[in-house]
């Protein structure tokens, strides 16, 4: 980029950069973020189709799940960045309507393509979009139903409703509820961190079964320590079981091989004592982050005390909220208090492959789910369909708030955002209306993934919501629009809202760019010297040397 000052050019950009601005700039990035919503628009809706997503390694994912299929794609355009972002955020804060948000928000950036060629200035647009998305969460919030415990099974099918998970519908969606349930503590439901899904090989989908309690995807420290102990008594350690090494650095000098045997003995007796007060505390069973050595486990299965070591921390807050026990930094220090109870606790599987099942624990607030199927691909798709499930049952039971599916809040939007836009003056009605039409994209959408007539579809659905139907949305297996509420066919009201925030946020940012600097792509090896981490500004790192 070269300025000109009295003949003189005046070099401002380096060479390696380039600019590319006004309508050139917001043609690009609307373009890049439209080729991202069209990539998961196939996916929308129960008729939706999968995609195959191989990465450099050969891994393959299938899915038709719009978070994943954009986290697994190898994006390298900015704008198109953002719409990954509106995907994550809407996972994130309502579980669920990934696909739907960034459909929309591509939606938005084209029609707001063909307004800026029509003449209408881009900040215009942006506050005609930020007026078209508070009146629709204000019409959403007149929309909102309250939801009774009778509805979530109704949410939890809808997730579902077009995954793998159609083979074994029913008993999955008494499954999430159940565990949605189970979980819920101080009127919020984590599902992230009390859920712990894990995979078991064989078997169908339909043995997928809710346990309450924990799985664990490890075995016993030694193979002589009691396989299963009933009315287990557990304690839960963040220290190891284990001879301590010494704080400071230490030489013990050592001139004879008694001294040495009267050494190891004294270790052992250390040990041995702490294992005692363990057993008294009346632990039959221990689980730490940390390792047990070969001493620790002989004094342990002594005891008979069944134990698992190098467990995760975020194992241990499970394990914690599952059996009520309390984390304890010292082997000795354990008492009768501290521990957390469980009817069982027993290691299964077959040759190498064994977990330890925490059952019968009282009102465990962590809990765990078991999805058995032959093929690891399937697994790994309806371990993301309940993900998404239970997410959304557990929003309503925060919320307490629905709305009626199937694209019906979409199309009641679109037709009151243009009665909107008839009484507001000014351009920014061009926008309100390009807004309304974009939310009709959705609903369309659905209709084209499962080979319905688009247009007869938006019509007749424009006609029942004119004439008062405001739950009247497409039912996809009959082609005809109908009383979703009368169907069951239902979401969380914080699904339709942030889908609105997420991606008119990403709409309005794209549009206010009008300017690109983009400087080329290099690797590590082509980083300036005064760039690298041993050398900044000029300030050589000191050479401390090899380790």
């Amino acid at each position: 980029m070269a300025g000109q000052l009295s003949g003189q050019p005046i070099i401002i950009l380096d060479q390696d950069k380039t600019r590319t601005q006004g309508r050139d700039a917001l043609g690009f990035n609307i373009s890049a973020a439209k080729a991202v919503a069209d990539a998961v628009r196939t996916t929308l809706g129960p008729k939706g189709m999968d995609k195959m997503l191989v990465n450099q390694i050969g891994d393959v994912v299938i899915t038709n799940d719009g978070a994943t299929i954009l986290r697994e794609m190898d994006i390298k355009h900015p704008a198109a960045k953002m719409m990954v972002e509106v995907a994550r955020t809407q996972e994130d804060k309502a579980g669920d309507g990934t696909t739907s948000a960034v459909v929309l928000s591509g939606e938005l950036l084209s029609k707001a393509h063909a307004l800026v060629e029509q003449g209408v200035h881009p900040t215009t647009i942006t506050r005609g979009y930020s007026l078209a998305a508070e009146k629709a969460l204000e019409i959403l919030d007149e929309l909102a139903i309250d939801a009774s415990d009778d509805v979530l099974e109704n949410i939890a099918r809808t997730a579902l409703t077009g995954k793998s998970a159609d083979l074994a519908l029913d008993s999955l969606v008494q499954l999430c509820v159940q565990v949605a349930k189970s979980i819920k503590e101080g009127g919020k439901v984590n599902i992230k961190e009390n859920i712990n899904i894990i995979h078991q090989r064989g078997g169908s989908i339909k043995d997928t079964k809710f346990i309450h309690g924990l799985v664990i995807d490890k075995a016993r420290a030694h193979k002589n320590m009691p396989k299963r102990v009933e009315n287990a008594r557990i304690a839960i350690l963040d220290t190891g079981i284990e001879v301590e090494k010494t704080q400071v650095k230490s030489t013990l000098k050592i001139s004879s091989p008694e001294l040495l045997s009267e050494a190891r003995l004294e270790e052992s007796k250390l040990v041995e004592e702490r294992v005692e007060a363990l057993a008294r505390s009346g632990a039959n069973a221990v689980f730490t982050e940390k390792g047990i050595d070969d001493i620790g486990m002989h004094y342990l299965k002594k005891k008979g005390i069944f134990a698992v070591r190098r467990c995760s921390e975020g194992e241990i807050k499970k394990l914690v909220k599952a059996t009520g026990a309390r984390i304890v930094s010292k082997v000795d220090g354990v008492e009768e208090e501290d521990l957390g109870k469980a009817a069982l606790v027993e290691e299964r599987g077959v040759g190498n492959y064994k977990m330890v099942y925490i059952e019968g624990c009282e009102n465990p607030k962590a809990v765990s789910i078991l999805i058995y199927s032959g093929a690891e691909h399937v697994a790994d798709e309806i371990e993301r369909a309940l993900d998404d499930a239970l997410r959304v049952v557990g929003v309503v039971i925060e919320d307490g708030k629905i709305v009626a599916g199937g694209g019906s809040p979409e199309i009641e939007l679109a037709i009151r955002l243009r009665k909107y836009a008839n009484t507001y003056g000014g351009r920014e009605q061009l926008a309100i209306m390009a807004y309304a039409d974009a939310l009709e994209e959705i609903p369309k959408g659905i209709a084209e993934n499962a080979g319905l007539d688009a247009i007869d579809i938006i019509v007749d659905l424009r006609n029942k919501h004119n004439k008062g139907a405001k739950t009247a949305g497409l039912n996809v297996f009959t082609g005809k629009a109908e009383n979703m509420l009368e169907l069951g066919v239902v979401e969380p009201l914080r699904v339709k809202t942030q889908e609105i925030k997420s991606a008119t946020d990403a709409a309005v940012m794209i549009l206010r760019i009008n300017d690109i600097l983009m400087a080329k792509e290099t690797g590590m090896m082509d980083v300036k010297p005064e760039h690298t981490a041993d050398f900044y500004d000029g300030i050589q790192a000191p050479d401390v040397g090899e380790d």
